[in-house]
């Protein structure tokens, strides 16, 4: 972000965000506990005190953890919160998994935030993508823009690494935090969804978590798991190897793969094309 020809630093930008954030008089901040949307709260809560909400979506799309983080934190910096159950495995449209599943998830869940906001007089709803999100393939984005919700972080030109840096100053525990998406970005477009599939991705995912795996995505392929993590973190993969085959054949996978390139994002729109 410039002003006057200038590049701004990232405190610059900071200070952007909280006056950006100050002129919206109250905003509802849609939640899930990731780097970016805890970032933008805890700045939403610093620009607008009480009068801000966060909105946390409960879904078979996300895992337990991340809902019992998004509760713990609104606890901690005494923040509002509405927790509301999102239906998208109940759409045909969504279980199909077309490519532009993420459009379909985000139209319905951002109508179900913008009433909340409405019933709770907020002035705005805000989300936490930010400056990097525009290089990918995100469709989500395009459902986020026709339903008027608000990018702050974008707006103002914050980048992932800068949000990291600037939530390790706020003393953010999520500063580094590994990316997340939700669980149904593991299966792979055209194949349907199910709860039974994602339950099984998330079983495994905690598990190489406990482990200590750091940076993990089990994408599932049929009844065969593909793991991505770290090529640094493969030793560590390899030596429990037994206890993971294991563990998830019990789960319902019949096969378990490596991927030998390792965790990269969004390796499931390395097949298709982006032209929507």
């Amino acid at each position: 972000m410039t002003i006057g020809g200038d590049i701004l630093t990232t405190d610059e930008k900071y200070d952007a965000l909280l006056s950006y954030l100050k002129n919206l008089g109250s905003a509802a901040v849609a939640f899930s506990s990731g780097v970016d949307s805890t970032f933008l709260l805890y700045a939403a809560k610093e620009a607008l005190s009480d009068k801000v909400i966060a909105v946390t979506a409960k879904s078979c799309s996300f895992p337990e953890r991340e809902l019992e983080e998004a509760v713990s934190f609104c606890r901690e910096q005494d923040i509002r919160q509405v927790v509301i159950s999102s239906k998208e495995i109940e759409n045909e449209s969504y279980r199909k998994n077309p490519k532009d599943r993420c459009y379909i998830c985000k139209s319905s869940l951002f109508e179900q935030i913008r009433e909340v906001a409405a019933e709770n007089g907020m002035n705005a709803v805000i989300e936490g993508s930010n400056k990097d999100d525009e290089g990918d393939y995100r469709p989500g984005l395009v459902a986020i823009k026709e339903q008027g919700i608000l990018s702050p972080l974008r707006e103002v030109g914050l980048t992932k690494p800068e949000i990291r840096e600037l939530s390790k100053k706020l003393d953010l525990n999520t500063w580094d935090k590994p990316s997340y998406a939700c669980l149904a970005s593991r299966v792979p477009y055209g194949e349907e969804i199910n709860e039974q599939k994602l339950r099984m991705v998330e079983k495994a995912e905690q598990l190489l978590i406990d482990m200590g795996i750091k940076q993990v995505r089990v994408r599932i392929h049929g009844t065969l798991a593909r793991i991505e993590a770290d090529p640094s973190q493969f030793d560590m993969l390899l030596e429990n190897r037994e206890q993971i085959v294991s563990r998830l054949r019990g789960y319902g996978f019949t096969y378990i793969a490596l991927d030998m390139q390792g965790y990269r994002t969004g390796s499931m729109n390395e097949t298709i094309k982006t032209d929507i």
